[in-house]
């Protein structure tokens, strides 16, 4: 359970420096190994799940305009082996019931390493451009596309009067030579790579210093579109060449698994020849009507995947191993290398995850290792060459005090297995500045409050002098200044004048109101991500349910040690009616304890939310000192209720449970429709489950159905919904 914790916090932080800061710190290898890692640990433990691995990118930044993507810009599953690519393509036929010995064709195209980007046209003319942000809501950067030459600004007459084209901006290689060469003549840093230098370029926000940076642009798919001017994902591309927008000319249909590898190998060979980078090989299936049928999962689609290319590889030395501190006291270490060129980019830095990494690489300083890189800054370290280790290198010594605070390092426990987990942590809570500060930081970030003018600089030199303690202290901030004497202002620190103290106090002001799902995500809560407080907001609507769930979902600390304990041993923490007896007769908070566990199961079912979710929400708000702060922050404070967008479905806005064998879709296409008919799909039955779907040997689940009254529906019942 920590490492699962560990690895979706580390990821979510990955996700912003990539995405948002186009500064990512570690390399496609390592980014990968870690969310391939996260996924494996939700297959094996389902409980575990709780959305983390379902993240697209990072909210947008805050320094433009937001736009909202008519349809969602989705990420890609990745393969790394070709007998990842095998499985895909069996999976493919699995859930489209087709024999063994039938393959649906697939595109194979490159896998352009640059800035995904939305473009809207509406009646032929370009009137929206926006990058892919969270994949929900995206950067409006229209006025800096335009200066992108290999973008039309309109499209021919027999194009779609709408049509949303989605496509990838990139930096060729001698643009970025150049761009680097100019910068060294300016006196500036250089840009690491081409990914980072057409992100950061079509970012500005001058659109003036965008049109001095020459990007490209390549055409793969589309979103928003009022009539499609083909069948099939070539065709597709096809028109979109028509219409005179720039394709891949690498792009080639394939039939079978041995013509994907095929393409794959060929375009591996030419990989050092091609004036871009590109990471990999996109296999999408052919035909959009298998592509709709086979729908998306956790807002991968299910029907294409990112075949990567293997990770440049070097040898360095390992000169020193630092500590840092997380805004939840998680201690992280950080390999310091000795600076290594590889793929033209130098490389410093490497995370080496947790102690249990250490120990078991048996990394010591001085050693040297084998470091592996794929397009980034930051390599992941294989293995210590020990053959080469100097004499007297010595074992490393995890701290058993915290480097910032000096409190004590304690190794959490897997309440679940009751072993040792691999997170350390530091016990000072809210007296260590790194926990203080680092909260602080998350709760501005841009996914949260994203107050500008407040980043992380300004909140470290607030925290310091003792200005900004609590979140609620941000919205006191200028009443509190004005109290001040002459001198002590913030108008009276260096950098400051009167009209950026103003512009600083409206930006606060601006952000009193705030939806719900940042709220949530601002907390600070373990375990909470974007994913999962998106999820939360859809489900209570509103802050007053939130709170009030919250408050009865929290317990005294022994009462609710003692309810795990009875559950655990009644079943892995599954409720019974023996378990809900026992819960029931505990002396002095038998009620509060039986109405917590009740509140567990209606949240433990939702999609998107698991037991690990749940837990840190209830360990977050029986803190007093925790729900103090977000009581005084919620006092100054508008929260804006979360209401899903209509959907004209019977079932939209209804929790719908599948169970038995379904015999005319499987079962993961009756989810998905269920989803894109705006209903919930849970995977319990309770008093609260709206509609269950029985297919023959539906057991259990119809018997409880049955017994609470619920509607049931056979097989038929759902093809009409479906179908309609």
């Amino acid at each position: 359970m920590e490492r699962h914790a560990a690895l979706a916090a580390e990821i979510a932080e990955h996700d912003k420096r990539y995405f948002q800061d186009d500064a990512p710190t570690v390399s496609d290898a390592e980014y990968d190994a870690l969310r391939r890692e996260l996924e494996d640990l939700e297959t094996e433990h389902p409980e575990l799940a709780d959305g983390s691995t379902a993240g697209i990118g990072a909210a947008p930044s805050g320094a433009f305009a937001t736009v909202e993507h008519p349809v969602d810009m989705l990420s890609l599953n990745k393969a790394l082996t070709d007998e990842e690519v095998s499985e895909f393509i069996v999976r493919v036929r699995r859930f489209l019931k087709l024999p063994a010995d039938e393959t649906p064709a697939t595109t194979a195209e490159p896998k352009i390493d640059g800035l995904s980007i939305s473009l809207r046209y509406e009646a032929r003319r370009l009137v929206v451009a926006a990058t892919r942000g969270d994949g929900h809501t995206g950067e409006n950067v229209t006025a800096n596309v335009a200066h992108v030459a290999a973008i039309p600004q309109t499209l021919p007459k027999d194009a779609p009067d709408i049509f949303e084209i989605r496509g990838e901006v990139y930096m060729t290689h001698d643009a970025f030579d150049a761009l680097n060469a100019r910068l060294a003549e300016d006196g500036k840093n250089p840009v690491a790579n081409p990914r980072n230098a057409a992100a950061g370029s079509l970012r500005q926000v001058d659109p003036a210093k965008t049109a001095d940076r020459p990007l490209d642009f390549f055409a793969y798919g589309w979103g928003e579109v009022s009539a499609l001017p083909a069948d099939t994902q070539h065709g597709m591309i096809e028109a979109l060449k028509s219409y005179g927008m720039p394709v891949n000319p690498l792009t080639r249909i394939c039939h079978g698994l041995d013509e994907m590898l095929a393409a794959y190998a060929d375009v591996a060979a030419l990989r050092s020849e091609l004036p871009y980078d590109i990471d990999g090989m996109v296999y999408k299936l052919d035909r959009l009507d298998l592509q709709r049928r086979l729908g998306e999962r956790e807002r991968r689609p299910r029907w294409a995947v990112a075949h990567k290319f293997p990770a440049e590889r070097a040898v360095t030395t390992l000169e020193d191993i630092e500590i840092q501190v997380g805004r939840t006291g998680a201690l992280t270490p950080v390999a310091r290398l000795a600076p290594i060129t590889i793929g033209g980019v130098v490389v410093r830095n490497a995370t080496l995850h947790n102690a249990d990494e250490i120990a078991r690489l048996d990394a010591r300083i001085g050693d040297t290792v084998e470091i592996q890189r794929a397009g980034d800054v930051i390599p992941q370290v294989l293995r210590v060459l020990k053959d080469k280790r100097p004499e007297g290198a010595a074992p490393y010594v995890f701290p058993d005090h915290c480097p910032v605070c000096g409190s004590k390092v304690e190794q959490e426990t897997n309440p679940g297995t009751n072993q040792p987990g691999v997170v350390r942590r530091c016990t000072g809570g809210l007296i260590c500045p790194a926990q203080q500060y680092e909260r602080l930081r998350h709760f501005v970030s841009r996914a949260a409050f994203d107050i500008e003018g407040l980043g992380a600089k300004q909140i470290a030199a607030f925290h310091s002098e003792g200005l900004i303690d609590t979140p609620a202290d941000i919205f006191t901030l200028e009443a509190r200044d004005a109290g001040r004497q002459e001198g002590e202002r913030i108008i009276d620190r260096e950098g400051y004048g009167e009209t950026s103290v103003r512009n600083l106090f409206d930006s606060i002001e601006s952000r009193r109101t705030i939806p719900l799902r940042r709220m949530i995500y601002a907390l600070g809560i373990r375990r909470v991500g974007e994913v999962s407080a998106r999820v939360l907001a859809r489900h209570f609507q509103s802050w007053a349910a939130f709170r009030a769930a919250m408050g009865s979902l929290a317990m005294d600390v022994d009462a609710r040690a003692e309810r795990r304990r009875i559950l655990r041993a009644a079943g892995k923490r599954k409720r019974s009616a023996d378990a809900a007896a026992e819960v029931l007769a505990l002396p002095d908070v038998s009620k509060e304890a039986l109405a917590a566990d009740e509140l567990r199961d209606e949240l433990t079912v939702i999609d998107g939310i698991g037991e690990v979710v749940v837990d840190a929400l209830e360990a977050f708000f029986e803190e007093p000192r925790n729900v103090a702060a977000v009581d005084d922050l919620a006092a100054q404070l508008t929260i804006e209720d979360d209401v899903a967008k209509a959907v004209d479905s019977p079932i939209a806005g209804k929790s719908i449970v599948f169970t038995g064998s379904l015999e005319q879709m499987t079962r993961d296409e009756a989810k998905a429709r269920a989803e894109a008919l705006g209903a919930r799909v849970v995977g319990s039955i309770s008093k609260k489950t709206d509609i269950v779907v029985a297919g023959p040997g539906a057991g259990s689940k119809l018997t409880k159905a049955q017994d609470l009254g619920l509607t049931v529906w056979d097989e038929a019942a759902w093809m009409d919904v479906a179908e309609g």
